[in-house]
Formats: structure tokens, C-alpha cells, sequence
């Protein structure tokens, strides 16, 4: 239960085209500082006005506006749609929007953006962020200009063209890239235990996980064990349920990844999903983020570097629980002062120690849900349950990263955590446990 959560690769059954184009303005390049959070990548743009936060999904073709979190933004010519992709149902409501104004950093500017409204106030993905988010964009930032990702500084530099790139590709390694229904795609070879497969995979930015497979359209699929059933994420169409397991290796043209956690969403899940030719699955952004990466679209290519994350280790959330955040409280917070001396007939005098109390804002952090047969479900914590505490540390003074990087720390590590539930606080202690550890 990481923050694939959010796993965005949605699919839409509706064909536009306007111009919808991202240009740059009076520069050759231009940088986008992004955060981070659970590999997935959020950068800011100014819609018609408003300040907004975008998550970054190579897996989605348009523009998607799901939260507004109370702000105010006028938006130009709207009509009524239908949105299908995973998840369960067949189809949801929504709106479109066109010939919006978009502007990124003061030389990226979209003069008509074409947005399409998500109507259901569930699907709102902040609370498992930690931030606010306002929505999703992908192939209209991309189709234009080479884009270069770097995890390690956290910065996008969007291009003119290619032909500014000739020095910087040198360094990289490249990947034929092709752009189908404007999703990209490449091939890779999956290891399941001892006999390589190519596979057709998206390229899913949007999705935090590292690997993605479609058992049923896998000829011959064994599932590797040991497996769990597992939540996997949420589509526009509901929730999606599969299995977790790990592979023996995934290799990207000569880069090799050594047991790498993967998950297979049931038949159920894809049953509306509209796939392109040969597809396998997917590759998500626990892969990517090991790279410097170089989207060239208009090129049909791929650039990849490794980072000094690549040999990170493939860890799991091994408590079991699903964290969000449930919005801020006012809390009080006591300052220390520190003593001003003063003198007094030729005398220093140290002025006795005094505190300030304020007020500000701090996360409040509660169960999103738990999984059959974790650690965390077997202490006894529930739904629901409002965190209090962690191994000694108040979840007020920490961020969502914070914690779902201590639930996937180290297997054997002690957990401790203080919940309310029902205006009484309850303590629990378990050990996180690796529930899916690659076996031949």
C-alpha cells in the first residue's frame, strides 16, 4: 500500500485535438524545480490565474483537474463527458474545459489548455500525497520539446528542440521510444524466475510502483510465490485489487534490476481499460527515479543515466497500513527565548530564561485501511484509527514521506504507535515483516 496508490494510468475514450501546446517564450530551455514525494513527480502551473499543483504522468493523454482545495478558477467553455479507465465500473462523470491559460515558471506558457473536470469529490488524491494536489498532466507537456528529468536535483529542463541536446545525450543511453495514443512505450526484458520475456510497457511516471503486469495477457503466467492479495491503487473507475509478488530481474536494454517488487492488478480491474497492441504491463516510477531521464517524443527516443539511486534496494510498506492524512489542526508550540544579558553596574546580569508560545499548523494522520494479515493488522489497529505517535516521534511534526519511508525501513524494526480511537488513546507494537521475499 504505497502511493501507487495514485497510480494515474488512465485510459480516455475521447479524441480531440486543438492546438493544446506547451511553447517557450524568449528562452532555448527553460527549468522546472519539482518536489518529490513517493517517486511520483508534482511541479506548479498557473491556470487562468490560480495557482495549482499537477501531478507529472507520462500515463495519462490529457489534462486532469480533480481538487481545487477552495480555490477560485474560472474556467472557459465547459461540456459534459464521461471518463472510462481501471477500476471496476464502466464509466464517471465529468466535465471539459478548453482554451484555458496555462503558464509554467515565466517562460513555458500553454495558451490553450484543454482540461477535463473530474466531478467526484473521492477522487482526490492529496490526502495520501501529503500535499495539495490539484490534478494530472502528461502528453500535452511532453509531445513538444525534449524533457529532461533529474531525480537527484529535482528539476525538469524542458528544450527547444533535440538539437541542444547533442553534447548532454552523450552521457546517456539510448532507447527507442514509441509514442502510441499518447502514452509512451518500450520493450524490456521480464525475468519471472529464470527465462527472459520481451514486453511491451508503458512508461508510467504516474505510477509509484516499479513493475505492473497483466497476468491475462501474459501467455503461460505463473505467479511467483510468495504472493499477496493486495489494494493496488485507484482508477477512474474504482478501486484496483491484484497481487504483489517480486520477480527475479528486469532489465532495461543493459541495466539490470535484481528482484524488483511487481504488482498484477486482476482481470477485473483492466476489463475497460482500452490497451494498445501487444502491451504487457507497465514500468512505474520506482524504476525511473534511479535515472536521470530524456523524453524525446517528436524523436521517438528514450535517454537514460544512472543516478546515485540505482542500486537502492526494492523495499516494501511491510506494516500493512495505508496512511492519509486527514487535513491541519492548530497546535501550540513553545519556542525557547534565548537570555539577554544586560549590565547593572559594570555588571553582566543573564535575564532568566523565557519561552513564547504560538500557534501554527500541523498534519493529523490517520488509517486509511490495513491489510488482512500484516503486522499491523495482527497488533489489533484498525480503520480509521487516528495516529498519535510513532517510535517516540508526534506524527504532528512529520510529513506523509517520512512515514511510509519508516514502515518500509528495514525488516526485523520494532514499531511502536499511539493511536486515538474513540477519545482513547491505545498503543501497539509490531515488527515490520517482508511478506513477499523472492524465492526460487
Amino acid at each position: 500500500m504505497k502511493l501507487k496508490f495514485f497510480l494515474l494510468a488512465l485510459f480516455f475514450s475521447i479524441f480531440i485535438d486543438a492546438q493544446n501546446n506547451f511553447e517557450l517564450v524568449n528562452v532555448k530551455k527553460a527549468v522546472i524545480p519539482f518536489k518529490l514525494i513517493n517517486n511520483l513527480i508534482f511541479i506548479p502551473i498557473n491556470v487562468n490565474g490560480a495557482e495549482l499543483t499537477f501531478m507529472l504522468d507520462t500515463g495519462v493523454a490529457e489534462t486532469i483537474l480533480f481538487s481545487l482545495d477552495n480555490k477560485e478558477i474560472k474556467l472557459e467553455n465547459i461540456e459534459k463527458i464521461k471518463f472510462s479507465g481501471l477500476g471496476g465500473n464502466l464509466s464517471i462523470d465529468g466535465l471539459k474545459s478548453d482554451r484555458n491559460i496555462a503558464k509554467i515558471g515565466d517562460h513555458i506558457i500553454n495558451s490553450s489548455m484543454l482540461l477535463y473536470i473530474i466531478l467526484d469529490e473521492e477522487f482526490n488524491i492529496s490526502p495520501h500525497i501529503g500535499i495539495p494536489v490539484n490534478g494530472v498532466i502528461g502528453y500535452h507537456f511532453f509531445k513538444n520539446h525534449p524533457i529532461v528529468i533529474d531525480y537527484t536535483a529535482k528539476k525538469i529542463t524542458v528544450y527547444e528542440d533535440s538539437a541542444l541536446l547533442k553534447k548532454k545525450i552523450r552521457k546517456f543511453t539510448e532507447l527507442p521510444l514509441s509514442v502510441e495514443k499518447d502514452k509512451p512505450y518500450l520493450n524490456a526484458d521480464v525475468e519471472m524466475t529464470n527465462e527472459k520475456k520481451e514486453s511491451k510497457l508503458l512508461i508510467d511516471l504516474g505510477n509509484s510502483d516499479a513493475i505492473w503486469l497483466f497476468p491475462t495477457l501474459i501467455k503461460d503466467f505463473v505467479y511467483n510465490r510468495p504472493n499477496i492479495d493486495d489494494y493496488l491503487g485507484r482508477g477512474f473507475n474504482g478501486d484496483i485489487y491484484g497481487k504483489r509478488s517480486r520477480i527475479h530481474n528486469f532489465y532495461l536494454d543493459n541495466f539490470k534490476f535484481e528482484m524488483p517488487l511487481t504488482a498484477m492488478p486482476d482481470e477485473y480491474s483492466i476489463q475497460h481499460v482500452n490497451l494498445v497492441k501487444d502491451r504487457k504491463g507497465s514500468v512505474g516510477a520506482e524504476i525511473m527515479r534511479r535515472f536521470s531521464v530524456i523524453f524525446d517524443y517528436a524523436g521517438g527516443k528514450l535517454y537514460l543515466k544512472k543516478n546515485r539511486n540505482f542500486d537502492d534496494p526494492f523495499h516494501f510498506n511491510m506494516s500493512g497500513i495505508d496512511f492519509k492524512q486527514d487535513g491541519l489542526e492548530w497546535k501550540e508550540d513553545r519556542v525557547k527565548i534565548e537570555p539577554k544579558k544586560t549590565s547593572e553596574a559594570g555588571n553582566e546580569v543573564s535575564v532568566i530564561n523565557n519561552f513564547q508560545y504560538k500557534f501554527i499548523l500541523k498534519p493529523i494522520f490517520s488509517i486509511a485501511g490495513i491489510r488482512k494479515d500484516s503486522p499491523a493488522f495482527k497488533a489489533g489497529l484498525k480503520k480509521d484509527d487516528r495516529v498519535i505517535a510513532i517510535n517516540g516521534s508526534q506524527t504532528s511534526d512529520m510529513t506523509m514521506e517520512k512515514i511510509n519511508e519508516l514502515m518500509k525501513s528495514e525488516e526485523g524494526r520494532n514499531i511502536n504507535m499511539v493511536v486515538k480511537r474513540k477519545n482513547q488513546d491505545l498503543t501497539f507494537t509490531f515488527v515490520l515483516e517482508d511478506p513477499i521475499p523472492y524465492q526460487e
